[in-house]
């Protein structure tokens, strides 16, 4: 499985976010830190059903 789409879809959903609120960085970074975590899930989940 590959979370690298959900991290991309989490910064641009971010992003968008942040500039409707007038701080698109902000929008970024929490966007980022999102995508991380659901990739890194993924990733923990995946890891699980192959053993």
């Amino acid at each position: 499985m590959a979370g690298g789409f959900l991290l991309m879809a989490a910064i641009l959903i971010g992003a968008v976010w942040g500039v409707a609120t007038g701080n698109p960085m902000k929008g970024i970074l929490i966007g980022t830190g999102i995508g991380i975590g659901v990739a890194a899930l993924i990733w923990l989940l995946d890891s699980r059903s192959r053993s």
